[in-house]
């Protein structure tokens, strides 16, 4: 794992050990308020975020997400619980080595970009560069090519305020993939963009993930964007995380009702893909495999048509039923004269997407992987069905 939390905890204003034993005793936030002063910002958080994953952290305003994300890093310190990344419990360190981990492990993208008005973009995107003492030819190229990865190269000698707020936004991308960490803490950063900019600034950053090896811990208060960014996704109410699981856990399988309220208004279809409703087909046929065979295989398993495989199980189409039986009677023999195609899917299509594809063929959809390799099959009910519990 590149991160481990275990039980921790940040109260505000108060003793500390006191308001986490009325916590462990029940005692709700709003009534620790009232009877201590003290707020709860974190309550008893764990949890692991593997290595070069996006784990998203959302919650309403409140809930205590950015609180938590910024006692990862100690810019917030935590009240008590453990934090380690890559093993180093980052609670043991003094001011020194945590400044020094800091500036190795951790860049930060923050909502409001936080860029210096007087700077260029070129001297923006070098600031952390600049604060490591890098000599100003170095991180001059590694700025300029932290620009050109958000698609900003050309814009170096501009001023912040002469770029749009998803330009501003990419600046302040760019100067924390400039210092090349492990961890990118991303604290609302598109909460204040258009809904335009929004998911155009999305789909920039699911671009760069591809192409960047970082670990991206992202915060937001919208369940929409949480689902298309998120590996996996904690949320967080009063402090406390409330659930975890990756998108169709969260979707189908609400904890409690808070989640289930959360997620209720929630458009799966343009959330779910191809990968999370294909089943494993119950039957295939490969290229030795002839007419009788084929018959054999569909009438066993009840099948209208069967997926034809090649060599090393690449995919070459499909044969329905009443061809190979039509074959079959008049003693014909070639398998390969009824081999038909279909549409495709790949796995991370959206289910929206797909309604095109099979409204039209009475046969399973298959979805195909880089290699051409059939990962299983979508029949039209399940299209349906998910399109269905929209209207539920």
């Amino acid at each position: 794992m590149k991160i481990q939390v275990n039980n921790l905890y940040k109260i505000f204003d108060g003793k500390g050990k006191k308001e986490i034993e009325m916590l462990k005793d029940g005692i709700s936030k709003d009534e620790i308020l009232e009877k201590t002063g003290a707020t709860v910002g974190v309550n008893d958080a764990s949890f692991e975020v593997k290595e070069g994953e996006i784990f998203v952290i959302m919650g309403l305003s409140g809930s205590g997400k950015s609180t938590l994300l910024r006692c990862l890093n100690r810019l917030i310190e935590p009240t008590s619980g453990s934090i380690r990344v890559d093993g180093k419990d980052i609670m043991e360190l003094n001011k020194d080595q945590l400044r020094e981990f800091r500036r190795k492990k951790f860049g930060m993208v923050f909502q409001n970009f936080a860029l210096f008005p007087y700077r260029t973009v070129q001297e923006n995107a070098e600031f952390g560069l600049e604060i490591q003492g890098m000599d100003k030819e170095e991180r001059s190229k590694k700025a300029k090519k932290a620009l050109k990865q958000v698609g900003l190269d050309g814009w170096e000698e501009q001023m912040p305020d002469q770029l749009s707020g998803g330009m501003q936004q990419r600046v302040g991308l760019a100067r924390a993939l400039a210092v090349d960490t492990d961890v990118l803490l991303m604290d609302e950063p598109f909460s204040a963009l258009d809904p335009l900019i929004k998911k155009d600034m999305q789909d920039k950053l699911l671009d760069l993930y591809e192409h960047i090896d970082k670990t991206i811990i992202f915060i937001t208060h919208d369940l929409d964007e949480a689902l298309k960014l998120g590996d996996r996704i904690a949320i967080m109410k009063d402090g406390k995380i409330v659930q975890i699981g990756n998108h169709e856990e969260i979707l189908t399988n609400a904890e409690n009702d808070y989640v289930a309220e959360f997620v209720q208004d929630v458009n799966r279809s343009r959330v779910l893909t191809a990968e999370d409703i294909m089943d494993k087909p119950k039957a295939v046929l490969y290229n030795q495999d002839g007419l009788r065979t084929a018959l054999h295989k569909m009438r066993n398993n009840e099948l209208g048509s069967i997926f034809v495989l090649g060599e090393n199980r690449k995919y070459r189409g499909i044969v329905k039923l009443e061809d190979v039986v039509e074959y079959i009677n008049k003693d014909k023999e070639d398998i390969e004269e009824i081999i038909q195609d279909v549409p495709i899917a790949e796995p991370d299509e959206k289910v929206d997407q797909l309604f095109a594809k099979i409204a039209d063929i009475n046969t399973p959809l298959p979805v195909l992987d880089e290699e051409n390799k059939l990962e299983g099959i979508i029949v039209k009910t399940s299209v349906l069905a998910n399109l269905a519990s929209e209207n539920v």
